[in-house]
C-alpha cells in the first residue's frame, strides 16, 4: 500500500474515532466501509498491515484485527495468508472464498482435470430398462407418487445397509436413513446434531462441501494437523483442550485430498481421543466405497458416537443423487427430522432405481467398472509423473502433486488455465487462514473417453512444473 494511502486511511479512521459513537472496533469498520463504498478506497487496494494502523490510531491489535473481520464477514475484503488484506475486487477471491461449485459452472473450452466425479460407463442402459420396469409395474408407480417415511422405505433402508455393508461391519436396516446423495446427508447431519457456534474440528484439509455448508449454518471449523495417514489424534486431543469442541469430521479412507487411509491402529486412538472428550463422529465415505479391502468404518469402533456417510455418486452415478446414512439408534429420529424439514423424504423415484440396482447386483457391478477404469486410466498417465512428488492410492481417482520452489499452486493453476486445463489447488480444501502446502489435485476422473486428451492433460501439468522457472519468470 503506498504511503499517501496510508496516510489518508489513518487520517480518515483517526477522525472515525474522534466522532463516532460505539465500540471502536465497530467505529473503524463502519468508515472504512464507507470508504470502501464510496470508492475513496479503491478495489484491489492493500489495507495497512495491523500493527502500522495499531499504532497510528492508538488502539490495540486486536481492535483492528476484529474490524478487518467486520469487512470480511460483509464480503467488502479478502484476507490472504502472508499477503494481508485487500479490498475485494473481481479475480481476487481465494477458492476457499468462492464456495462449492458445482464442476457445470466452469468454462466447456477446458479439459477438466480438477473434480472427482463418475466416469460414464454402462449406467445409461441400466437407466433404460430400468424406467421401462416401472413404468410397466402400476404398483411401483402408484407407491412413488405418495408420501414415504421420512428415512425411506423399509426395503429402501435394506439396500442401503447392504450398500454400506463391508469387511467386519453388517448395519442393520433400522438404523439407516435415506438421503437425497452425500452432501444432502452432511447436511441433515450438521442440522440435526450441532447448533450455530458449534465447533467441528475436522483435516486441515478437508472436503470443501463441508466448508460451505458450515459456514451457512454458523458452525466453526478447526483444521487438525494431518501426517502420511491422515488426522492425527494426539492434533485432536489439543484442540479440544484449547477450544469446546462437539463432533470430528473426517475421511479416514482414501481421503480427500491427500489420499491417506488410516490404519486400524490410528482409527483405534481417534475413536478413544473422542470417547474421552465425548465427541460426536461424522465419517464420510464418499470415496471410501471404491476401495477394495478397506479397513473398517470408524463407526464399527464407535457404533454409539458415529454418524457416517456413504453415497452412490462417485461409484454408480452422479445424477442418481442417493445416499445412505448408518446413525447410532438414539440420534435416528433426530437425523430423519432433519430430512423431513429439507425435503420431506428422499425422492421415491431415484430410491427405487437405485434399491433394484443393489438387489439386483447393478450396483456392485458399475462400482468394479468405475474402479477398473480408475485403474485403467491412471496406467495411461503415471508414467508423466516420473521425476514429481505426489501422492495417490490405487484405487483413488486423482493424484496429489506437490508444487517445487518457489512456485506457488495458485501459479501453476493459473497457468494450467490459460492452456485450457483445470486443476485443483489445496486452497479449495483449507481451513482456516494457516498456510496451505503447495499441492495441486489433478484427476483422471472426467468425462471424456479420449486417452490421448488425458495425457495431453497430464503432459502439461508435467510441463508447467518442470519448466516452471521459465514459464513464470
Amino acid at each position: 500500500m503506498a504511503v499517501k494511502t496510508i496516510i489518508d486511511t489513518v487520517s480518515m479512521l483517526r477522525g472515525a474515532l474522534d466522532r463516532g459513537q460505539g465500540v471502536k472496533y465497530k467505529r473503524l469498520a463502519e468508515a472504512m466501509e464507507k470508504g470502501i463504498l464510496d470508492g475513496a478506497i479503491g478495489a484491489g487496494s492493500k489495507l495497512p498491515p495491523h500493527r502500522i494502523l495499531s499504532d497510528n490510531l492508538g488502539v490495540t491489535i486486536g481492535t483492528v484485527s476484529r474490524a478487518y473481520g467486520e469487512l470480511e464477514r460483509l464480503g467488502l475484503v479478502v484476507a490472504r495468508v502472508g499477503d494481508g488484506t485487500f479490498v475485494r475486487q473481481r479475480g481476487m477471491e481465494r477458492k476457499r472464498d468462492e464456495g462449492f461449485r458445482n464442476f457445470v459452472d466452469e468454462p466447456r473450452e477446458c479439459f477438466d482435470m480438477s473434480r472427482n466425479m463418475n466416469i460414464p460407463g454402462q449406467e445409461v442402459a441400466y437407466f433404460a430398462r430400468s424406467l421401462h420396469a416401472l413404468g410397466s409395474d402400476p404398483q411401483i408407480l402408484r407407491d412413488m407418487n405418495l408420501y414415504t417415511p421420512d428415512v425411506g422405505l423399509p426395503r429402501y433402508r435394506a439396500a442401503g445397509a447392504r450398500w454400506l455393508a463391508q469387511s467386519h461391519f453388517n448395519p442393520g436396516p433400522d438404523q439407516v436413513i435415506c438421503v437425497n446423495g452425500g452432501q444432502h446427508g452432511l447436511l441433515c447431519t450438521l442440522l440435526a446434531l450441532l447448533r450455530p457456534g458449534d465447533t467441528l474440528v475436522t483435516e486441515h484439509l478437508t472436503y470443501p462441501g463441508l466448508i460451505t455448508v458450515a459456514r451457512m449454518l454458523g458452525i466453526r471449523l478447526v483444521g487438525i494437523d494431518m501426517d502420511e495417514e491422515g488426522i492425527i489424534p494426539a492434533r485432536v486431543d489439543e484442540a479440544c483442550r484449547s477450544h469446546r469442541v462437539s463432533a470430528v469430521y473426517c475421511t479416514p479412507t482414501l481421503q480427500n485430498p491427500s489420499t491417506s487411509v488410516l490404519s486400524v491402529q490410528r482409527r483405534e486412538a481417534l475413536v478413544a481421543v473422542c470417547r474421552e472428550h465425548n465427541l460426536l463422529i461424522i465419517e464420510d465415505e464418499a470415496h471410501g466405497v471404491l476401495m477394495e479391502d478397506r479397513p473398517p468404518p470408524l463407526c464399527y469402533f464407535a457404533p454409539e458416537r458415529t454418524i457416517l456417510i456413504s453415497s452412490m455418486s462417485k461409484a454408480v452415478s452422479a445424477g442418481l443423487r442417493v445416499g445412505y446414512l448408518h446413525a447410532p439408534a438414539a440420534l435416528v429420529s433426530r437425523v430423519a427430522a432433519a430430512v423431513r424439514s429439507s425435503c420431506w423424504m428422499a425422492t421415491p423415484m431415484t430410491l427405487e432405481i437405485a434399491t433394484s440396482w443393489i438387489e439386483g447386483g447393478i450396483a456392485q457391478d458399475l462400482l468394479r467398472q468405475q474402479v477398473s477404469e480408475i485403474t485403467r486410466r491412471k496406467s495411461k498417465v503415471v508414467d508423466l509423473l516420473a521425476g514429481l512428488q505426489y501422492r495417490t492410492h490405487p484405487n483413488c481417482p486423482h493424484f496429489w502433486i506437490e508444487v517445487p520452489e518457489p512456485w506457488r499452486a495458485s501459479e501453476i493453476e493459473a497457468e494450467l488455465k490459460h492452456s485450457g486445463y483445470l486443476v485443483a489447488t489445496a486452497e479449495l480444501f483449507a481451513v482456516g487462514h494457516g498456510a496451505v502446502p503447495q499441492f495441486i489435485r489433478a484427476s483422471v476422473c472426467n468425462t471424456s473417453n479420449d486417452d490421448a486428451l488425458l495425457r495431453e492433460g497430464f503432459r502439461a501439468i508435467c510441463a508447467v512444473l518442470g519448466q516452471g522457472g521459465e514459464r513464470f519468470t
